[in-house]
């Protein structure tokens, strides 16, 4: 079994930055990809920032040129760097990962609790 736990957000006032910390732990052979997701009230989920073993990394539109996500596949943590926020990025903060458990073993994706981030004056 692998935990997922993210860390960082917060209440902070549009233009200032914020980082979002999320760790992986159990048993965990690989890590093939991390990201970070973002779920407003009232609407879907969407996919802010990804890194891919072997895919690189990807960003929204949205976030571009202000969002940096850092991945660490040896420390098994992932964060997203924040800057010049804006209150349209207020959302819930949900980190997953695609982890091998095993040698030879099948891709699972496994998601953290979430973490809230407010940008209001």
């Amino acid at each position: 079994q692998v935990q997922v736990v993210e860390s960082g957000g917060g209440l902070v006032q549009p233009g200032e930055s914020l980082k979002l910390s999320c760790v992986a732990s159990g048993r965990i052979f690989k890590i093939g990809a991390m990201g970070w997701h973002r779920q407003a009230a009232g609407k879907e989920r969407e996919l802010v920032a990804s890194w891919e073993l072997r895919g690189g990394t990807y960003y929204a539109d949205s976030v571009k040129g202000r969002f940096t996500i850092s991945p660490d596949t040896a420390k098994k943590t992932v964060s997203l760097q924040m800057n010049n926020l804006k209150s349209d990025d207020t959302a819930v903060y949900f980190c997953d990962v695609f982890v091998t458990e095993l040698l030879g073993g099948s891709v699972v994706n496994y998601w953290g609790q979430g973490t809230q981030v407010t940008v209001s004056s």
